[in-house]
């Protein structure tokens, strides 16, 4: 029989039944809190991703920065593309002269040519038999002496045409390593720093001539990330440029400020370099270089 009122049993359940009501109101309140909290975190985390769509280049125009780097780095000669520079442990291959380490040979300085040969095979190149298995196998070649002796061999040669017929590969290789830098850059500059750093990111990533000084500088000396690429505690990579910029004007003034930190940032290396490396050797090049992020 249905009752009008409930009884003292039943208002004591109801009782009950509304205070864990409550509680779970709370217990929802504080979920949707946590997760609010959880939300804004992974939108920070997130921001230096976002900030990657600054960097968009077609493929011409990628292809062009490209031939721009291996002007820069070999004056633009098919036999630049297979080099081992003088006072050096690894050979330097390709439009951007990707370190390639013999066995048993590590540096201060980032193997990327590895990398590249996993990159470029991902993309459906065929490998030259030198090169299957590359991106886990060491450089052939022991010594810059051995490297030169082999210059005119079947396999430098099949070496060489195969970087003249994946130049785009290669310079898509090399945008791709811009768009993943600056979230490496943001984790290792100072918090007080970031904002600065992703501020004059963007500000030199604005026009094309900018994107082109952002992809040659950072496969040229790196993210400026790694501490075994320091010098008396201070790097010389990308990170490093930018943290130096303090200007908001964008066009050519980002260019022109990124070219003059890239110089002070260079010419500090070479002062902090041991004295055996003699890098003073390699400076006015490099100035050079530098420069022509300010020329279209």
């Amino acid at each position: 029989m249905d009752k009008p009122h409930p009884s003292r049993k039943q208002e004591g359940r109801l009782h009950c039944l509304a205070c864990l009501a409550c509680l779970a109101c709370l217990a929802c309140l504080a979920c949707l809190a946590c997760l609010a909290s959880l939300a804004f975190v992974c939108a920070v985390a997130s921001v230096p991703a976002q900030a990657l769509a600054v960097v968009a280049l077609s493929h011409a125009e990628a292809l062009r920065i490209g031939k721009k780097i291996w002007q820069n780095e070999c004056n633009g000669t098919v036999a630049g593309l297979t080099a081992w520079n003088e006072g050096e442990d690894f050979a330097s291959l390709g439009i951007g002269h990707f370190i390639w380490y013999p066995q048993g040979k590590r540096g201060p300085f980032e193997e990327s040519f590895p990398k590249l040969i996993s990159f470029m095979s991902s993309r459906g190149a065929k490998l030259p038999n030198l090169l299957l298995g590359a991106g886990e196998l060491p450089c052939p070649w022991n010594s810059r002496a051995e490297f030169l002796q082999a210059r005119q061999t079947t396999e430098m040669k099949q070496l060489r045409q195969f970087l003249i017929d994946t130049v785009d590969l290669q310079a898509e290789f090399m945008v791709n390593r811009l768009e993943t830098a600056l979230p490496k850059m943001l984790d290792e500059a100072g918090l007080a720093d970031r904002e600065n750093v992703r501020r004059q990111f963007e500000r030199v990533a604005s026009t094309p001539q900018g994107c082109y000084a952002l992809v040659d500088y950072v496969n040229f000396k790196g993210e400026g990330v790694l501490h075994t690429e320091r010098y008396r505690g201070q790097g010389w990579g990308l990170l490093q440029v930018l943290e130096g910029m303090t200007q908001s004007d964008r066009g050519g003034g980002a260019a022109e400020e990124f070219s003059h930190s890239a110089r002070a940032v260079l010419t500090r290396r070479v002062q902090n370099a041991p004295a055996e490396r003699n890098e003073a050797r390699w400076l006015s090049g490099w100035i050079h270089r530098v420069n022509s992020y300010t020329r279209r």
